[in-house]
């Protein structure tokens, strides 16, 4: 598939003001691990192949196993999840899945026995970061495949430092 354009480069603006928000949501204190749990779910509920490609192999680059992941699709029915990652799942399945019926009491309820205030909050800034990524990726149809493990992240960092 040929990308439609770069809108990195149209929009770096956006770019920044998008960045942001993931070095917010990276730095919240929330687990990495999780971090890359729920953005591989959303990514492969939007069919996000940029991002799959990407936030498994940070994933993997983080200890991840391949079962897990493999598995996520089905986390429901997988034993392999702590509650606190299938609160996190539901959650953002509520969220990206929001125009069908909403974020209902059943996800919130769970999403509050596992996660603080500030941990929900930044949970959902980390949703909608990775929904934002997802949307852009598919809109302009940015090339999967050749992603490398940590080139995001340490390309934030030295934008952040620069």
């Amino acid at each position: 598939m040929k990308q439609r354009l770069d809108w990195t480069a149209v929009a770096p603006d956006g770019l920044a003001a998008l960045l942001g928000l993931e070095r917010y949501a990276r730095g919240s204190g929330l687990e990495g691990a999780l971090l890359e749990l729920v953005k591989t779910r959303a990514s492969q509920i939007n069919g996000c192949a940029y991002c799959l490609d990407m936030h498994t192999k940070d994933a993997r680059a983080h200890g991840e196993t391949e079962q897990r992941l493999h598995a996520l699709a089905a986390w429901r029915e997988a034993p392999f999840y702590s509650a606190r990652e299938r609160a996190a799942l539901a959650w953002t399945e509520a969220l990206t899945c929001i125009a069908g019926s909403g974020v209902g009491d059943a996800a919130y309820d769970q999403a509050r026995r596992h996660f603080g205030d500030k941990e929900l909050v930044d949970l959902t800034l980390a949703v909608v970061t990775i929904n934002g990524w997802n949307r852009l990726a598919i809109a302009f149809r940015t090339p999967a495949g050749n992603y490398q493990p940590g080139a995001h992240a340490a390309a934030a960092a030295s934008r952040h430092a620069g």
